[in-house]
């Protein structure tokens, strides 16, 4: 751990910070780790080839929050996809203690943060190297802290990006962004190894976007539409759309306006 870091940094966890990196996911992921070594978050102060889910690019200027928790394991898909819900409370909450202002902060499935209806950080986990062998799983987020994507750049049904800066007045240090993000992503980890995934669960859904309102969700070339009713015990996104029930691991949520 860097000499720097404050006293509120989890234990046994490593903290490294460069001015410039392709993309952390990436970076982490070829990192040489020795045998017994702990977790880290590594962040870089610019990204040059940023990436979100699918391969999608993710833009990156200077003052925007880029960085990768690495756990030294790599984990089964089920279980590592819950450490998202981790990532994303542990966002929101690093969010609201550096603005002051909990209101316009909500969470959509399965692995943004919005402000104000619009995205505003996204995340992605990926598992790398093989079972022993310098196995490991890293969580990947991107904030758009100081600036936002062009829209005209995006996907016509994509959301609308925002910045915490253009939204609340409020300028905030990558740095001191992960030092709030590093304990409360610590917490709901050792919350969910300890008490499995309900609280995370009933937490997530207490922040959860447009929980009881009609959404689509597009799974390959398939789209399903219904109303969000809840979480399952794996995650899963629960439709109801009059009699039928869908339960989906895996998709893209889309709001209607």
């Amino acid at each position: 751990m860097s000499s720097d870091a404050p006293d509120s940094w989890p234990e046994g966890v490593g903290r490294r910070i460069l001015d410039e990196l392709d993309s952390t996911n990436a970076a982490a992921l070829r990192t040489f780790m020795q045998p017994g070594e702990g977790p880290f978050w590594l962040m870089a102060r610019r990204q040059t080839a940023g990436r979100g889910r699918q391969g999608r690019p993710w833009q990156d200027p200077v003052g925007n929050f880029a960085a990768t928790y690495c756990l030294p394991e790599a984990l089964p898909p089920e279980e590592a996809g819950l450490r998202s819900f981790a990532a994303a409370l542990a966002l929101q909450e690093a969010l609201v203690a550096a603005t002051g202002r909990p209101e316009g902060f909500a969470l959509k499935w399965p692995n943004d943060v919005l402000l104000n209806g619009g995205k505003l950080a996204g995340i992605l986990l990926e598992n790398g190297g093989e079972a022993g062998i310098g196995a490991r799983l890293c969580i990947g987020i991107g904030v758009n802290l100081v600036a936002a994507p062009d829209a005209a750049s995006l996907p016509e049904d994509a959301l609308l990006p925002v910045s915490v800066l253009a939204q609340t007045g409020v300028r905030i240090a990558p740095e001191d962004l992960l030092d709030l993000l590093a304990p409360a992503f610590d917490r709901w980890d050792r919350s969910l190894r300890t008490h499995g995934f309900g609280p995370l669960r009933d937490a997530w859904l207490a922040c959860a976007a447009r929980r009881g309102e009609r959404i689509s969700v597009r799974i390959g070339d398939r789209q399903l539409s219904g109303v969000f009713e809840t979480l399952n015990d794996t995650g899963a996104l629960v439709l109801r759309d009059g009699m039928a029930r869908h339960v989906i691991p895996a998709g893209d949520v889309y709001f209607s306006n």
